[in-house]
């Protein structure tokens, strides 16, 4: 096998303005095959076999891989049943709702031998290889505290976002990078944690939480009612590390890494790189080469656990 045949199971926004062309850039993948209700919203991509249905999509001899965008509750069984006929697996996040379901997860991909992965593509991003680096090194000193934020306004009761029954909530949906980008960076797991949850209809629209880890703690608020706005930043005995646009880099703003100590400021930039084409080349080359994916389940089941503490703290 030269190539990963890619099926895509619904054609979400993030399939069609992100995911899909990034498969296409790439230069070891090609999407294969699409599962929509709607021929209209998948035509003008590429020649590609479309069914109405997930099932044949996840039964075509064709098709290597597959990717989820489905909302939040369907994601744990369709990435099962994908896994369980033979396919290899990249699903949005949350890939589950909590840890004990990502354990789940990690017995299926044991059994069947297919890698099962999430979709975190603020992974691949080289400013967090560099903010990695610059704490191990450190730069900054001793990391003593971590700022975070992650909002867009979005109050539509009908958005599955907004919905109960379709896991919705600010923390599974946008939380979990400010969650996921600390313990990527410093390869901490939280302690404890404290939290305020605003909800509305059974869905967490807004989170407030103080997450302690053994040396420092996170502090970060995600929100469906606010004012688009992210941030990152690192704060040591000896300086500070900012990231301007830390989860939708280059959409939000450039990608930038600023280290500051004392009056001077020094600036990284990262102007042309593509996050989700970078994500699609690293799961292309651990299914042909068997390389490291660098986000694993067991990854993931630390990041469930830290929001399942955060919720916890917060009823």
């Amino acid at each position: 096998m030269t190539e990963v045949r890619w099926g895509i199971l619904g054609a979400a926004k993030i399939a069609l303005t992100d995911v899909m062309p990034a498969i296409h850039l790439s230069k070891r993948g090609r999407v294969q095959a699409v599962a929509s209700r709607s021929a209209k919203r998948v035509a003008g991509y590429e020649p590609i076999a479309h069914y109405t249905d997930y099932n044949s999509l996840i039964d075509d001899p064709d098709v290597d891989a597959i990717y989820i965008p489905l909302p939040n509750h369907m994601h744990v069984e369709w990435t099962k049943r994908a896994a369980e006929a033979g396919k290899h697996v990249l699903c949005e996040k949350p890939i589950a709702w909590d840890a004990a379901q990502v354990e789940e997860l990690i017995g299926v991909r044991d059994r069947t031998g297919k890698l099962i992965a999430e979709a975190f593509m603020v992974c691949h991003h080289p400013q967090w290889h560099l903010v990695r680096d610059l704490l191990a090194e450190g730069t900054i000193g001793k990391l003593v505290h971590v700022q975070g934020a992650f909002a867009f306004f979005n109050d539509d009761g009908d958005n599955i976002r907004n919905r109960a029954e379709t896991e919705g909530g600010a923390l599974g949906d946008i939380g979990v990078y400010p969650s996921v980008t600390t313990r990527f960076v410093t390869g901490a797991e939280p302690v404890s944690a404290t939290a305020k949850l605003t909800m509305e209809n059974g869905v967490d629209v807004t989170a407030r939480t103080m997450v302690d880890f053994d040396g420092f703690a996170l502090d970060f608020h995600c929100s469906m009612r606010m004012a688009s706005h992210q941030s990152m930043s690192f704060h040591g005995t000896r300086g500070v590390i900012e990231v301007p646009a830390p989860f939708n880099a280059r959409k939000f703003g450039e990608a930038r890494v600023i280290v500051r100590r004392g009056h001077e400021a020094r600036e990284h930039r990262f102007p042309e790189v593509e996050q989700y084409l970078r994500q699609m080349d690293a799961f292309n080359a651990a299914v042909l080469d068997g390389t490291d994916f660098p986000v694993t389940l067991e990854f993931s089941r630390g990041n469930a656990a830290m929001i399942d503490m955060i919720r916890a703290a917060g009823a």
